[in-house]
């Protein structure tokens, strides 16, 4: 079993940044792959970054690629989520998840464990 709680997220103009933890409960932390999901009101949940078991591979949407990085400390059973140069787009709730895998899934039903989530809003 695995608890996930989200923080760090906010108002921000755009432009600006914000870095989201997502810290895990459980000693087999390091054995889940993870991953950053977001949903905007009417739209389905999307994957926007996720990292393998170990750190080595990280995987981006193409809406974020060059703007958002994702990074894990095993040792803290943290993830975060970096995000620079923030568009209005970007607005919605950030929720990270864990996968029972070594890399980690695009779709939702894959993962088996999930955060409360984290509301983000890009203002102009």
């Amino acid at each position: 079993q695995v608890q996930l709680v989200e923080s760090g997220g906010g108002l921000v103009q755009a432009g600006g940044s914000l870095r989201l933890s997502c810290a895990a409960s459980g000693r087999t932390f390091s054995s889940y792959a993870m991953g950053w999901f977001r949903q905007a009101p009417g739209k389905e949940r999307e994957r926007v970054a996720g990292i393998s078991w170990s750190g080595a591979s990280t995987y981006y949407a193409d809406s974020v690629k060059g703007r958002f990085t994702i990074s894990r400390d095993n040792a803290k059973n943290t993830v975060s989520l970096q995000m620079n140069s923030l568009k209005l787009e970007d607005t919605a709730v950030y929720y990270c998840a864990a996968a029972t895998v070594a890399f980690p899934p695009i779709a939702t039903k894959n993962y088996d464990y999930w955060g409360q989530g984290t509301q983000v809003t890009v203002s102009s």
